[in-house]
């Protein structure tokens, strides 16, 4: 039986569909508010946003036209059947929803919403892979605790390759390198002024653009990747190379056959095969090599596996199935391999207050986490004061900043504590 049977077998059992809240309604979000809206035996039920207009929009795409505004009324309102707008993310932890889906892109307020939900005991399904990479470890432990779920959504290149490392694994492969296609050009330096006219044809928040540009998104993206598998990147930044599918067979492969690797096991990207996700694999059987040989996928003894779309927030939905039926996530961390550092875009002087992820004065770069404890994490960044001068392209060190009082702070202190209790515990 299919999930979206036996999510529908739910709804009948329970009287009514599973509720969705989704928190952020900008492009990412209205993707999903639209698919959810189609599928039976789940409802979007509760759309959360700064812009009033905007999250009742959400709604109208999901096909709902009750709409209560009201937050007072909001409770009465989910029980009745009755969709809600609001603006006040806090409310949702006193709403009967089951998944709350956190698309905002901002750390901090994924961290708040995440927390409130996990603590209200609903699932959580983060489209918000930049709270993931500060401090979804904790996250992840504290909803095992709960008994609820915390996960990455599908549709995603974190969850998409984790999907082809799983399935590699599954067929006994070695994975060599598992990473994505880069798709938009690498601009250190972007910031949302050089890309307003560009962010204004797409209909995109030339922020957002900025922070694609800039390498950003892809370093976070590889980095939860990295802390879902355990796989590192190589070398800080990773090595991005170009070239096509077959290609990265020979490219994305340890030193001693020719490739750019110091070893097998890592994650990285390629400017060519976008905007899928890939894995690089072997296997020391000859048989095996054999078939592959046989089957089309060339000479070993590495092969490339590759999936050449990832559909973003129209896949999401299937992780709420999952966390609703199954408590399973698509894809949490399971230690803490990689770190993404904010690193100066600029010459940054004192008294500098630093713009988020996107902004004018930094971008994100993925470390070993190892070698990153003491830079200051990509989302611990927005806000911070800088107290002495950092060099343009210089990570930004952790001492060298002073982090606003933030929700993403104090989690990011607890995981902190929690990987160095276990550090202790191990020794």
């Amino acid at each position: 039986m299919s999930r979206l049977e036996r999510l529908q077998d739910w709804a009948a059992d329970a009287g009514r569909p599973a509720r969705v809240a989704l928190v952020g309604t900008g492009q990412m979000g209205r993707g999903l508010a639209a698919q959810v809206g189609r599928i039976p035996g789940m409802e979007l039920a509760v759309t959360v946003d700064v812009d009033a207009e905007r999250a009742r929009g959400a709604l109208a795409l999901a096909g709902r036209d009750r709409i209560e505004t009201d937050e007072a009324r909001a409770a009465t309102a989910v029980e009745d059947g009755v969709a809600v707008a609001i603006t006040d993310a806090a409310v949702l932890s006193s709403l009967d929803v089951d998944v709350v889906v956190e698309a905002t892109g901002v750390p901090e307020v994924g961290a708040q919403v995440a927390h409130r939900a996990i603590l209200a005991g609903q699932h959580v399904v983060m489209l918000n892979v930049e709270t993931d990479v500060t401090a979804g470890l904790y996250l992840e432990a504290l909803a095992r605790g709960a008994g609820v779920v915390y996960s990455i959504a599908d549709g995603d290149e974190p969850v998409c390759g984790k999907e082809l490392v799983d399935f590699a694994h599954e067929m006994a492969f070695e994975v060599v390198c598992a990473g994505k296609g880069k798709n938009n050009p690498f601009i250190p330096e972007a910031d949302p002024s050089s890309c307003a006219e560009e962010a204004a044809r797409k209909h995109m928040n030339p922020k957002m653009l900025a922070s694609f540009q800039d390498g950003s998104k892809t370093m976070i993206e590889m980095a939860a990747l990295a802390n879902a598998t355990g796989m590192p990147p190589d070398i800080t930044g990773m090595h991005g190379p170009t070239g096509q599918v077959d290609d990265l067979r020979s490219i994305l492969v340890p030193t001693d056959d020719g490739g750019l690797l110091s070893g097998s096991g890592r994650v990285d990207y390629a400017f060519g095969p976008a905007p899928g996700v890939f894995v690089i694999v072997t296997s020391d059987d000859a048989a095996v090599s054999e078939e592959m040989t046989y089957l089309s996928m060339g000479d070993g003894p590495y092969w490339a596996l590759y999936r050449p779309y990832h559909l973003a927030s129209i896949e999401a939905p299937r992780t709420v199935m999952s966390a609703v039926l199954d408590r399973r996530p698509a894809l949490a961390p399971v230690g803490w391999t990689a770190e993404v550092v904010a690193t100066a875009k600029r010459d940054l002087e004192p008294g500098t207050v630093l713009e988020g992820i996107g902004g004018i004065h930094m971008r994100g770069v993925t470390y070993r986490a190892d070698a990153a404890t003491e830079l200051l994490p990509l989302g611990l960044a927005e806000g911070a004061v800088i107290e002495r001068a950092i060099p343009a392209g210089e990570p930004i060190p952790r001492d060298a900043a002073t982090i606003r009082p933030s929700v993403i702070a104090n989690l990011r202190d607890l995981q902190d504590r929690m990987l160095r209790d276990a550090s202790v515990g191990r020794s």
